[in-house]
């Protein structure tokens, strides 16, 4: 699709979502690295309560990123998302996200989860973990990331590219906890046990360990629940055979990264963004996302759906998530220099 930098391309059932805007002629344009069912459902239930049509152009975070800065102040974009606070601080870097705040964010959003000038807010979180193989790895064995650069894994571990932005702020944040040299050893140490060279999503790698290709995985969370209660047996078969060790618990806590959003500095339409922003983190909202997408609230007073609370409480990480952009470059240098690919 080619696009001139003043058009705004919408794809057919967003034009259609605008056509039943209730005659108000509001709408609110999303630029969305997010492409999930659950996210469509939320925009439905907002535009429901408001009369305000979603319009969302989907692309990933570095075209999103790339189209703003192209656009300049002719764009249309009113909410950028994004599913990683790496991306959305690049985005802020670029000076394509306005600071904004209002009570409702600053009362519903913890500060740890979001930018403290306000330029994105955090609406659902998500904890990297390590997904074993239930019949050959004890719980004991999987208790820290370290544990992944252990002879006991050689061979057995499998992960996804680096260049993935889930691997590259999970390294950025240790580089802040523990500095360059011990996450380059780390890297390095888990490189050397993997079982094949990085390939496929994070579902591939937990497949791969239900299969005995391997014992031990990195993976968000909720790539498990979801083939939990999929509608194929086979994919319930794989997370049967499969558990969730949040790692680090005795130490920093798991890594846990957010789905944020931001204003376009150059929003034709801020107030319809705001009101966006702030409903994401409504209790419908929080209360919609998590079970339909397996995430966490971003709110510590709304419960996580049922599937969620049977994992257990577990320890977060405690860093300032703007890290994970600060970082990013050098994560992505250590990751070449070991190898991993």
């Amino acid at each position: 699709m080619i696009l001139s930098r003043r058009g705004f391309a919408l794809s057919a059932s967003a034009a259609a979502l605008a056509a039943c805007s209730g005659g108000t002629g509001q709408y609110v344009n999303v630029y969305s690295a997010r492409h999930y069912d659950a996210d469509r459902a939320l925009y439905a239930a907002f535009e429901q309560a408001t009369g305000i049509a979603v319009r969302v152009l989907p692309a990933n975070a570095e075209q999103l990123l790339e189209r703003m800065r192209a656009e300049g102040d002719a764009t249309e974009a009113d909410l950028v998302v994004a599913a990683d606070a790496g991306n959305l601080w690049r985005m802020q870097n670029a000076g394509l996200l306005a600071p904004t705040t209002s009570a409702t964010l600053e009362a519903g959003v913890p500060t740890r989860l979001r930018d403290a000038a306000g330029h994105w807010w955090g609406f659902t979180k998500r904890a990297r973990v390590i997904v074993y193989a239930k019949d050959v790895v004890a719980p004991e064995e999987v208790v820290a990331l370290d544990d992944l650069t252990k002879a006991r894994f050689r061979g057995h571990v499998v992960a996804r590219s680096s260049t993935n932005t889930y691997n590259l702020s999970l390294l950025s944040s240790r580089i802040e906890r523990l500095g360059a040299d011990n996450a380059r050893a780390w890297a390095a140490g888990v490189r050397a046990n993997f079982a094949r060279d990085p390939q496929g999503s994070d579902t591939d790698q937990i497949k791969a360990v239900a299969a005995g290709e391997a014992q031990v995985a990195i993976a968000n969370h909720y790539y498990v629940l979801r083939l939990a209660r999929s509608a194929d047996p086979a994919e319930r078969e794989i997370a049967s055979k499969v558990a969730i060790a949040f790692p680090d618990q005795a130490g920093a806590g798991a890594h846990v990264n957010i789905s944020g959003a931001g204003i376009a500095t150059h929003s034709k339409r801020p107030q319809n963004a705001l009101r966006l922003l702030e409903y994401l983190i409504s209790d419908e909202a929080q209360n919609l996302l998590a079970p339909l997408n397996d995430e966490f609230p971003i709110r510590p007073d709304i419960a996580p759906a049922p599937e969620l609370a049977a994992l257990g409480a577990f320890k977060e990480e405690d860093i300032p998530l703007d890290a994970l952009g600060r970082h990013q470059s050098e994560a992505a240098g250590i990751y070449e220099a070991v190898g991993w690919r």
